[in-house]
């Protein structure tokens, strides 16, 4: 009679345990300045998952998980970190081939491994970016110092980076544009301070892999010259831009040409009517987002 007892209350104390609370998926959380496309692409998971195969010391727990674990499929290409020594790796966190110091208050652009292709430097107090900061890391990929208060870059900064092709200099004081790497493909620099006589003439022309531009909260007088045919979305919402002319996007000596690629045109918040400028979006498939009366 006890040990059925015994039984009894076992089977009744069992249930009232509560159960473990299910696993939370972690959604992506994309940094955006009023786009569309993300300059992020799953940086902050890649970040939340490989950080947990890191221990205290900051030694990597297993480096072929880590490799595993790795979103962005181009980074299987890029061998394991080497020069973890380094002082930045002890600021900020280096993992095979991506380098995250983010929130840390840097004042300059650290000391890279050579190898590193993926750095993030976003929401620090960096000023200025030499030529010197970048000179011997050519692998580079992808950078982004969104956040910061740059004001000034150095000429040819950006120029030994010819496999660059991800670059945010997002929310910085700018009054000017670089002189950017050939094959970037995507460039934010929204939230500056950019008038148009800081962007050359021919400072997109040869940049022909460019489909995303985003130069939206500036202080832009007109559209910038010579956009590349590559162009896929644009955005150059709250300028100053007062006049569009028919060469701005079209070719005004050929009314066949069409162009193809271009899907998005921001230009809400600017002082200009675009209904008045009808032949100058001829050869768009569809109209850019702005007043038209």
């Amino acid at each position: 009679m006890e040990i059925l007892q015994a039984t009894f209350f076992l089977f009744v104390f069992v249930p009232l345990v509560n159960p473990a609370p299910p696993l939370k998926q972690e959604s992506l959380q994309f940094y955006e300045y009023d786009t569309d496309v993300s300059m992020r692409s799953l940086t902050q998971q890649d970040y939340e998952m490989q950080s947990k195969d890191i221990r205290k010391d900051g030694t990597n727990v297993s480096p072929d998980t880590t490799l595993m674990l790795q979103r962005d499929d181009s980074q299987l290409d890029v061998p394991p970190t080497k020069d973890t020594n380094l002082p930045t790796c002890l600021l900020c966190v280096c993992l095979s081939g991506s380098v995250y110091c983010e929130e840390i208050d840097i004042e300059a652009v650290p000391p890279l491994p050579k190898e590193t292709a993926y750095l993030y430097a976003r929401f620090n107090k960096i000023k200025r970016i030499a030529a010197s900061d970048f000179a011997d890391i050519t692998t580079l990929r992808r950078i982004d110092f969104s956040g910061n208060r740059i004001e000034e870059i150095e000429d040819g900064a950006f120029s030994k980076l010819l496999l660059l092709e991800e670059l945010s200099l997002a929310e910085n004081r700018l009054v000017k544009l670089p002189v950017l790497p050939p094959k970037l493909t995507t460039f934010n620099a929204n939230q500056n301070r950019i008038k148009s006589r800081g962007i050359k003439a021919n400072a997109f022309k040869k940049l022909t892999n460019l489909a995303y531009l985003y130069l939206g909260h500036n202080a832009l007088e007109s559209v910038p010259l010579n956009l590349p045919e590559s162009l896929r979305i644009l955005h150059l919402q709250y300028n100053n831009i007062t006049t569009i002319t028919d060469d701005t996007f079209c070719k005004s000596n050929n009314t066949r040409y069409i162009r193809t690629r271009m899907d998005e045109i921001r230009m809400e918040g600017n002082p200009i009517v675009l209904a008045k400028h009808v032949n100058a979006f001829s050869c768009l498939r569809m109209l850019p987002v702005g007043t038209y009366y």
